[in-house]
């Protein structure tokens, strides 16, 4: 018998393809595997999209994640569809060595066409490498993302020469974590609760703290829908209302998978990020909410970046409709008219990045000269606040408002108050130039130490600092409450000019003093069995916010605050000196 494989026998030298091309069927039916794998894979996460937006968005929208999520994502579809043995069907190179042939290093590690272990390891170190480069990559990226965005927002906005003025039909009387446990100990519901509070206006115009009554526990999440919505009036003290608009959401708050409204928010807007929290609200006796969208924008130079931007909203009705609307339409739709619709997310990272005004070089810690650097006013933990405040101006405006203090350590005045539209998301500022004004954390010190009497801490505390104009000047509007945050026993008003004091235990007093007057029939007294009748007292502290006189305000008595050039102050300074 002859060899086989000898020419003219019938059968194919080697590394000829026989009629029957088995290397040829085994490449083919690889790739038809792979590519009814991959389109598998795809098909799941088309339908499960809602669960990948995060990762997908930033690898379309960060550069950092575009080359590691985006490298990641082509070199494992690469490595998927690459066979695992040679095109001519036989076994992989690696396989046919003798035992007596030493594989080479390279081969061990980048041998692509070998095993699936081979496979993981060359994934496993390009992953590596891009690992490094996004690192690269993020570090110039971030901070031209903050450069960029500082620019912008410096050119967007306009100085004014005046605080614009407080609505005193709308204080902020009632911090967070006050309605928050008061509300909660007033409504009963077995299979709901209230969701997170957000600041929203209602139907006859006040500002209030907003709920979802939403499921509450695993089956309930899984089978029961969003109840309606709840707001608690914030304005006031005493006879808090609290509305309840009950109507169950199709798709809502608290409900899990494609259920929920987030994963219906995806599921219909993909390509935009929906970081702030829903504003619930009530609009002719129905609930809605309001998601603020963002979007971001990419600048190529002088190298890769990208910036955010407002993106419109969604809107959510109760039936199951989302309203996808951009900029222009939610400013003029009326079922959102007096809401506030800019996105608190992106007026919080255009804050943050005015500290690279005037150049990445200068904020630099140690070759920076941080010339006319600014940051975000600190907060002590006991604030229960965090910026941008929101407050309520003149003629219903709401408005997002950020205090700036020079950079350091040490500074704890402010440099500028910014405020931007929280309808449309356009900025005024004022800067305080060489004046100093007193920022959140020594206003809270000087509402303290005005009240030596009070035991802070123990019974007592001061809370949620709040700007508020009037008649041009700026005051923080501050809440006593007991530990239990159970209750607003008074408001405390720090001019941040002067540090003056005024204590307000009533709640038409407090509109009246934001309003720019108090008059005796707005004020009850301080404490009872006074024999002055002392209805409320005005606080003179120096520049390290020590009281240094207390001017008692008598019942029949009243107290205006006014400009040093206003004639009535001149006519007291007369008469003193005489």
């Amino acid at each position: 018998m002859g060899d086989d494989s000898t020419p003219g026998n019938g059968n194919p030298e080697p590394g000829t393809e026989s009629a029957s091309d088995p290397g040829g069927r085994s490449l083919r039916a690889h790739l038809a595997t792979r590519t009814v794998g991959l389109g598998i894979v795809l098909l799941v996460g088309y339908f499960t999209r809602p669960l990948w937006h995060g990762i997908v968005y930033g690898i379309l929208h960060s550069p950092g994640l575009a080359v590691l999520g985006g490298g990641a994502i082509i070199t494992a579809v690469v490595l998927w569809v690459i066979p695992p043995f040679d095109v001519d069907g036989r076994p992989p190179r690696s396989s046919r060595k003798t035992r007596n042939e030493a594989e080479k290093p390279l081969d061990l590690l980048f041998g692509v066409s070998g095993s699936r272990d081979r496979k993981i390891r060359l994934f496993t170190v390009i992953v590596g490498v891009l690992f490094v480069l996004s690192l690269l990559v993020s570090v110039p990226a971030t901070a031209l993302e903050q450069r960029t965005l500082a620019q912008q927002t410096m050119t967007d906005a306009t100085e004014v020469e005046e605080f614009p003025q407080a609505n005193p039909e709308n204080p902020r009387v009632v911090p967070r974590q006050v309605a928050d446990i008061t509300t909660r100990g007033s409504v009963s519901y077995r299979q709901h609760r209230l969701g997170t509070s957000d600041i929203a206006r209602t139907e006859a115009g006040t500002l209030a703290w907003s709920y979802a009554i939403q499921p509450d526990g695993l089956r309930n999440m899984l089978i029961e829908n969003q109840r309606g919505v709840l707001v608690t009036d914030m304005t006031r003290m005493d006879d808090r209302q609290i509305t309840v608009y009950e109507e169950e959401f199709t798709y809502g708050e608290g409900m899990l998978l494609h259920r929920s409204a987030d994963w219906n928010l995806k599921k219909t807007d993909y390509i935009t990020k929906y970081d702030d929290d829903a504003v619930e609200f009530s609009h002719d006796g129905r609930p809605y909410m309001y998601y603020p969208k963002t979007a971001h924008e990419w600048h190529l130079t002088p190298f890769p970046h990208t910036t955010p931007t407002w993106d419109g909203g969604a809107l959510v009705h109760p039936d199951g409709d989302i309203e996808h609307l951009t900029p222009e339409e939610a400013r003029n739709h009326p079922t959102l008219d007096g809401q506030r619709l800019y996105p608190m997310t992106v007026t919080r990272a255009e804050m943050g990045s005015l500290g690279y005004r005037n150049g990445i070089i200068n904020q630099l810690p140690v070759v920076g000269a941080h010339a006319e650097e600014v940051e975000l006013a600190r907060l002590p933990s006991e604030a229960d606040n965090a910026q941008p405040f929101v407050i309520d101006l003149e003629g219903e405006r709401m408005s997002y408002v950020t205090a700036l203090e020079p950079y350091g350590e040490d500074t704890r005045g402010l440099d500028e108050v910014w405020f931007a539209n929280a309808e449309t998301g356009e900025y005024t500022y004022f800067g305080t130039e060489d004046e100093t004004l007193t920022g959140p954390e020594r206003a809270m010190g000087i509402a303290r130490s005005a009240d030596s009497r009070t035991n802070w801490g123990q019974n007592f505390v001061v809370t949620e600092p709040v700007p508020v104009t009037i008649d041009g000047d700026l005051w923080w509007h501050i809440k006593v409450s007991p530990t239990d945050f159970t209750d607003v026993t008074r408001n405390v008003f720090v001019n941040a000019d002067t540090g003056r004091t005024v204590e307000i235990r009533d709640d038409a007093a407090v509109r009246s003093f934001i309003g720019g007057d108090v008059t005796e029939d707005d004020l009850e007294p301080v404490a009872d069995g006074d024999e002055r009748d002392i209805i409320y007292y005005v606080l003179i502290t120096d520049e390290d916010g020590t009281v240094i006189e207390r001017i008692p305000v008598e019942r029949g008595q009243g107290a205006t605050i006014v400009d040093p050039s206003d004639e009535r102050a001149q006519t007291n300074e007369t008469t003193d000196s005489e």
